[in-house]
C-alpha cells in the first residue's frame, strides 16, 4: 500500500508531466517545423471548418520543386498510395495499408468531390474540398453514408480538415505544410478526441518525412 509520501511524490509527478506536456511539448509538436508566418498564412480550405476552430500547422523542407513533390500528395490514399508513414502501425487496426516507393500514374487522377479513403475497405475517409494542382489539396472527413463531409452539427459534434500547401523556396525547394482544422460541438466529444492529438502528431511527422524521403530519393535517381 502506498503511503501518504509516496502519494504525495506521484501527485507531484503526475501535475509536473501534465505541465510540461500542456506548456511545452503540446506548442513543440502542434507546430513542429513550422515557423511563425506559417502558422499564421491562410490557406486554401481553411474558411471551410468556420470559427471558433482549433488550427495547427507543421512543416518541412524538401530538397525538389512543388511540381516534383505534388505528385506524392495527389496520389494519398488506403487504397492509393498509402500515407508514408508507419504502414505496420496503421495496419495494426487493419487499414491494409501499403505505402507506395513511387509514383504511379493511375492515382494522379483527383477532382473536388472525390473520396480519399482511410481504409483499404473504404468504411472511411475524406472527401476532397480544395484542390489546386501543384499548391494545395484540402481534405475534408466524410460521412460516407450521406456522400458529403461531416457537419459539427449533427452525429459525433465534429468536423475535421487536413490541407496540405506547397510553398516554393527561394533555393528552389518546397515547403510542405500540413495543417489540422477541427472544430466540436460537443464538449464529450472533444474529452473523447483529446488522447488523438499525440498520436496524430507521430503519424503527420512520420507521414511528412516519409513524402520528404521519396521525394527526394526519387529525385536522386
Amino acid at each position: 500500500m502506498l503511503n501518504s509520501r509516496s502519494l504525495t511524490v506521484a501527485a507531484v509527478v503526475t501535475g509536473a508531466s501534465a505541465f510540461a506536456y500542456e506548456h511545452w511539448v503540446k506548442p513543440w509538436q502542434e507546430r513542429w517545423g513550422a515557423t511563425d508566418e506559417e502558422v499564421a498564412l491562410s490557406l486554401p480550405g481553411d474558411g471551410l471548418v468556420e470559427e471558433p476552430a482549433g488550427q495547427l500547422t507543421r512543416a518541412i523542407t524538401i530538397d525538389a520543386t512543388r511540381e516534383e513533390v505534388w505528385p506524392w500528395i495527389v496520389q494519398l490514399g488506403a487504397d492509393r498510395g498509402g500515407f508514408y508513414t508507419y504502414d505496420f502501425a496503421e495496419n495494426l487496426f487493419g487499414l491494409g495499408i501499403h505505402s507506395a516507393e513511387g509514383i504511379v500514374e493511375q492515382w494522379q487522377d483527383l477532382v473536388v468531390g472525390d473520396v480519399v479513403y482511410a481504409d483499404r475497405a473504404r468504411t472511411g475517409g475524406w472527401y476532397v474540398v480544395e484542390l489546386r494542382p501543384n499548391e494545395a489539396l484540402a481534405l475534408k472527413v466524410g460521412d460516407l453514408a450521406a456522400g458529403r463531409p461531416v457537419r459539427r452539427d449533427e452525429k459525433l459534434k465534429w468536423e475535421f480538415l487536413w490541407t496540405f500547401a506547397l510553398r516554393a523556396t527561394p533555393s528552389g525547394g518546397t515547403r510542405l505544410l500540413v495543417r489540422e482544422r477541427v472544430a466540436f460541438d460537443s464538449a464529450l466529444t472533444r474529452m473523447l478526441m483529446a488522447p488523438v492529438g499525440l498520436v496524430s502528431f507521430v503519424m503527420t511527422r512520420g507521414m511528412m518525412l516519409g513524402i520528404k524521403s521519396r521525394v527526394e530519393t526519387h529525385r536522386a535517381r
